[in-house]
């Protein structure tokens, strides 16, 4: 699946990720992804967390073209 938008986060740590995330999401149309392209451990659960919080949907992990976690979201309102 290719995002509508990439969110870099390599190198940043918790809670930036997750910040970056919240501030982007209305970046994009309701039903868009949102990949969180992020080498800090703690995104995984954290980006999962969120999607529950906020009422988006988590897609699920995939690896970009360098082997670091990507975690996708789909806006849902």
């Amino acid at each position: 699946m290719t995002p509508d938008l990439e969110l870099d986060c390599r190198g940043v740590r918790c809670p930036l990720p997750i910040i970056r995330l919240a501030q982007r999401i209305g970046d994009v149309p309701v039903g868009a992804v949102v990949a969180v392209v992020a080498d800090d451990p703690a995104a995984r659960p954290d980006v999962a967390a969120w999607c529950r919080m906020r009422e988006h949907e988590y897609v699920g992990e995939s690896l970009a073209e360098d082997g670091i976690p990507s975690y996708a979201v789909r806006r849902l309102h």
